[in-house]
């Protein structure tokens, strides 16, 4: 983009910026169309998803290296959904874009959709997120420059790929902390043997000469080619203990643990990890050797699998028989590895009016509530309607209605460094100190250093009535780059050891939380989000109505309290309890 253009959003096209009569995409964008041949499907005229997979890493690599200026290299692919498929002569449309450089890798976020030119109809396959890391020719590390976001998809999608690259980071961390919890542990044993299918007969194992046209234009193994040939195997693994042509529903994220080059032999083993009641896991992994050297490990996957009747339904499956040792702890991995992706789907990719108010914390799902917890505070910090229904000694006070919603948003300037203030407000233990609407507030659970449970006291709605309580969910993010904000997101979420009682009127919140940006060393922008739900309406009605003050008195208290406690020495907030 040229210096000094100011884009401006163009209103129904979030990917689209008009300035001076021209037409803004995003420079990193990359689109590719491709006919579905009958060379490209299987037996049941569908499109491969290892040809798909193919077309959409190649994409998202010319993405990549269209923002690095140089060669990159597949890392990794985040989990893939696939909705629909595609059949022989219907058109496949790709769309990738990089979302976020950090310092040597990027996020690049693809799009597939599929297009029938004869009913000119249009429908979603599925989407994923890739992670890429640029390469030099030379010995020295890169650094990849900063990626400006202009539009606000583009805003969003930056902010939150911090956020995913923090699940990915944590993923490990995650399957060990789930597999020591003795909940999700389950035999096999009991199950009559002459139903079970052992999973020796589902066990494929074969062998690739990469070859120069497997390679890329770095001479190393295509990402895409090494994809497609594990969907190969791990389909073949599915049919055998099904006897019939299984559907591909679900990829767990691919990770590229080393490179390959021509003249590898690509060692490409998949097995029925575990049967649920109407799918099935595979794992798959890829190693190469060449000449007499040791196997090493290229790629591992697990991929789940479905078989359809006439109808499109699925069919239910017979259970498995794992083998001793190994076969054990896939079997249980593979009930765990069900339970995330339970986890992510009631979470993290349902629409958020779709979300429950109080989602059940444990350890398992920690992850992600909290990315959905930041997330939505996120979302509802970049909508764009905002009117502004009161100003008072400099706190301004907006709102918003959407989807018989209302939301609102409080912000001030304090003369208090962003850093100071995010750690202040991030100890909801002192916000009584501030906040009349705080009784009482304790610590829980600090579950790791940016995610805390606590427990809220709150006065009565009515007169008379009962004192309402609140578990709330903090999740705190320091900003990732210059120029991020800090946030504070807070969420209701429900612990078994901590119950409603007759006591207390137990409250929900949906979306609330603070979102702090330094204006400069000593000065921040403070403000404050909450989306009411019928729970939290009476609190502050009046204030929405403009017949109270109480929000500017409050927002000023805070900023007293800041301003007292600038230069305080503390370690805040005062961890308690470790459970991480």
């Amino acid at each position: 983009m040229a210096s000094g253009i100011k884009p401006q959003v163009e209103q129904g096209d979030s990917d689209l910026v008009v300035e001076d009569d021209k037409m803004y995409r995003n420079p990193t964008e990359v689109k590719m169309s491709q006919i579905v041949l009958p060379c490209h499907a299987n037996h049941r005229k569908e499109l491969s998803v290892g040809q798909l997979l193919k077309w959409m890493d190649c994409t998202a690599c010319l993405s990549a290296e269209r923002h690095a200026g140089c060669s990159c290299v597949t890392a990794s692919m985040d989990d893939i959904h696939f909705e629909r498929t595609i059949g022989v002569g219907q058109v496949v449309n790709i769309k990738a874009k990089v979302n976020r450089a950090f310092n040597s890798s990027m996020e690049v976020g693809i799009e597939v959709s599929c297009e029938d030119l004869y009913s000119n109809q249009q429908w979603k396959v599925c989407h994923a997120f890739a992670t890429f890391v640029a390469r030099s020719t030379r010995a020295e590390k890169i650094c990849l420059k900063p990626l400006v976001p202009c539009t606000h998809k583009e805003q969003l999608e930056y902010s939150m790929a911090a956020e995913r690259r923090r699940m990915r980071l944590l993923h490990i961390d995650i399957m060990k902390d789930l597999l020591s919890n003795k909940t999700f542990q389950w035999s096999p044993k009991g199950q009559n043997e002459q139903l079970t299918v052992p999973t020796e007969k589902t066990r494929v194992e074969s062998v690739e000469l990469v070859l120069p046209p497997h390679a890329n234009h770095q001479v190393n193994t295509f990402g895409g080619q090494i994809m497609a040939w594990m969907e190969n195997v791990a389909t073949i693994a599915a049919s055998r203990l099904c006897n019939a042509h299984p559907t591909l529903r679900t990829i767990d994220m691919f990770h590229f643990r080393g490179p390959s080059q021509v003249g590898d032999r690509l060692v490409l083993k998949a097995i029925v990890n575990n049967t649920f009641k109407n799918s099935m896991e595979v794992g798959v992994c890829a190693e190469a050797y060449q000449g007499e050297e040791s196997q090493r490990h290229i790629n591992s996957a697990f991929m789940m699998f479905e078989v359809l009747d006439e109808d499109g339904k699925p069919c239910p499956l017979p259970p498995i028989r794992p083998e001793p040792l190994d076969g054990s702890r896939r079997y249980q991995e593979a009930i765990a590895r069900k339970k995330i992706r339970l986890d992510r789907k009631y979470i993290i990719s349902c629409k958020q009016t779709e979300v429950p108010l109080s989602v059940p914390w444990d350890q398992s799902n920690q992850v992600y509530l909290s990315y959905n917890n930041v997330f939505a505070l996120k979302m509802l910090a970049a909508r764009t309607k905002w009117t502004l229904s009161s100003e008072k000694n400099n706190v301004r006070l907006y709102t918003l209605e959407e989807n018989q919603t209302l939301c609102f948003r409080i912000e001030s300037e304090v003369n208090v460094p962003a850093a100071r203030a995010f750690l202040l407000l991030s100890d909801l233990c002192c916000r009584p100190e501030w906040d009349k609407l705080y009784k009482q507030c304790e610590l829980i659970i600090q579950v790791n250093d940016d995610d805390f449970i606590y427990h809220v006291l709150t006065p009565s709605v009515s007169e008379g009535g009962k004192v309402q309580d609140f578990i709330l969910l903090a999740s705190r993010r320091p900003p990732c780059n210059s120029g991020d904000p800090y946030v504070i997101a807070l969420r209701s979420v429900t612990l078994p050891t901590h119950p409603p009682t007759e006591d207390f009127n137990r409250g929900e919140m949906l979306c609330a939380g603070f979102i702090i940006y330094e204006v400069s060393k000593s000065v921040s922008k403070i403000s404050y989000y909450n989306q009411t739900n019928p729970g939290v309406l009476p609190y502050i009605s009046t204030d929405i109505a403009g017949l109270s003050s109480s929000f500017c008195y409050t927002f000023h208290s805070c900023s007293q309290y800041l301003l007292e406690n600038r230069t305080r020495h503390s370690e805040v907030p005062p961890y308690t309890t470790n459970v991480s």
